[in-house]
């Protein structure tokens, strides 16, 4: 078989060149990607009878895929959510191989339209004035943890920022005399953030 038709040199291709070169994707979407493709790959091999180095690109048909899929969500019981997000990079593969070999444009068309499933948006939970008051006011502050846990939840309060966003803030990222705090969001976005008095 040529490297055109094996799946291991595109995947390769994919991971190492595309989604880090050419799309400069965050390093848990990278993770994410490959992950996916750990899976997919072996569970292919598995339905072809083939070692998952002798898989080929047109191994992994629309009908395998969506067996896959079904697979993770009975046999590993992962989320509809999850399912979709394997499926984002299965289709990611699939418009990479069909962009730079033009014989694979019909299979790529095959993968691609296998739909997402729809999922229930999940209610976002919040707690009201009283509950914030009550969850702030319950470390105790003749303590130097205390002081602690009070200045990390005020801040996480403050600022609406994720525990890994506060977790990664630097110090000279914080600006005292100007009330603010850089924050480096999800897909490396930084954005300012005001301060209140108390939090600083």
């Amino acid at each position: 078989m040529s490297d055109t038709t094996l799946l291991g040199p595109w995947v390769r291709r994919f991971l190492l060149e595309h989604l880090v070169a050419e799309r400069n994707l965050a390093r848990n979407t990278q993770r994410s990607y490959r992950d996916a493709l750990v899976l997919l790959i072996p569970f292919v091999g598995a339905k072809q009878h083939q070692s998952v180095d002798r898989v080929s690109v047109v191994n992994v048909s629309a009908d395998l895929v969506r067996l896959f899929l079904t697979d993770l969500e009975e046999s590993r019981k992962c989320s509809i959510a999850t399912r979709n997000q394997r499926l984002a990079a299965i289709h990611a593969l699939a418009r990479f191989v069909g962009e730079h070999s033009p014989e694979h444009i019909a299979w790529c068309g095959q993968i691609r339209s296998i739909p997402f499933k729809k999922t229930s948006k999940a209610i976002i939970p919040y707690l009201d004035k009283a509950e914030m008051d009550a969850l702030l006011g319950a470390p105790d502050r003749q303590t130097a943890q205390g002081r602690r846990d009070h200045a990390l939840l005020l801040f996480l309060y403050n600022s609406g920022a994720r525990a890994q966003e506060a977790a990664q803030v630097l110090i000279n990222e914080l600006d005292l005399s100007g009330y603010s705090v850089k924050i480096r969001g999800k897909g490396g976005k930084d954005r300012r953030c005001p301060l209140w008095p108390s939090t600083i």
